[in-house]
């Protein structure tokens, strides 16, 4: 995420999933840089479409509410920018999933370009 942003973001790397029609599932966490509270969604990209679905948000009492009629969104959406980030920078290689879950995780963990 670009520096000026107040918000860190990170993905479980135990929840990343491909699945059959090509998605990737995961399960993504916000938190404030200067610390305290955090958000959780379980989220997938479509590579192939550019496209994201949240399917699930985690709430203050400690469970997952589903997302009403979950659709899907274009990628550049500017309320998606780390969805964005995550998609270009790990999750897809173009518009196909990258290889493997392990390439996916190393490919987050040492991103080749900022997203801006």
């Amino acid at each position: 995420m670009p520096r000026y942003s107040s918000l860190k973001f990170g993905v479980d790397p135990n929840t990343i999933k491909v699945t059959g029609d090509g998605v990737v599932r995961y399960v993504v966490v916000a938190t404030n840089k200067e610390g305290g509270g955090f958000n959780a969604f379980y989220e997938g990209v479509h590579c192939a479409t550019d496209e994201y679905k949240t399917y699930a948000r985690f709430t203050s009492n400690g469970t997952w509410e589903p997302v009403q009629n979950p659709e899907w969104k274009r990628i550049n959406d500017r309320t998606s920018r780390y969805t964005q980030a995550l998609a270009y920078q790990g999750l897809c290689r173009g518009h196909a999933p990258r290889l493997s879950v392990g390439e996916m995780i190393r490919f987050l963990k040492a991103p080749i370009r900022e997203v801006e």
